[in-house]
């Protein structure tokens, strides 16, 4: 199984707007720090608002934020929302050719195995992801106040650092 462009994007899109929960943040900032064309985020972020991960604020001093804590934002609920409508092979798709269609016995275990690869994502948040992620943070953080506010958060509540 192989994740489309537009989920690795938009799982790590979110990881920036988690990074810098403080914040609005800008598409061309986020593509920098994702190593992504702003185009094609624009069409993810898009897609983030439109299914209520993000909010998006307009105008000259807009950008998008989280609509919800990020250990609310099961990683599960993100790759079906960017994956469902893509079948994973052929006889999952409207457009099926293939001449053993009715009789082969494949697709129903192909269907199991790939609710079971989402379900097996669903108690996977976006905090759990991020939080006290000392490394990820150095790449994803907009500024340094976000790293010194991350860093004594993780000290006051005495969780161990990710390097």
């Amino acid at each position: 199984m192989r994740l489309t462009t537009r989920t690795n994007l938009a799982l790590r899109t979110l990881m920036v707007c988690a990074v810098n929960a403080d914040r609005i943040v800008r598409k061309a900032d986020v593509a920098q720090a994702i190593n992504a064309s702003e185009n094609h985020l624009a069409q993810v972020v898009n897609q983030l608002g439109q299914s209520g991960f993000i909010t998006t604020l307009r105008g000259r001093h807009g950008g998008f934020t989280l609509a919800r804590p990020a250990e609310e934002i099961s990683v599960g609920s993100v790759f079906r929302e960017f994956e469902a409508d893509l079948p994973f092979i052929e006889c999952f798709g409207a457009d099926n050719t293939c001449p053993l269609k009715g009789v082969c016995r494949m697709s129903g275990h192909l269907t199991r195995a790939v609710e079971a690869f989402y379900t097996s994502l669903d108690p996977v948040t976006l905090g759990e992801l991020v939080e006290c992620n000392d490394g990820l943070e150095a790449i994803l953080a907009l500024d340094e106040g976000t790293r010194m506010a991350s860093a004594a958060h993780c000290a006051k509540r005495n969780v161990p650092v990710l390097a």
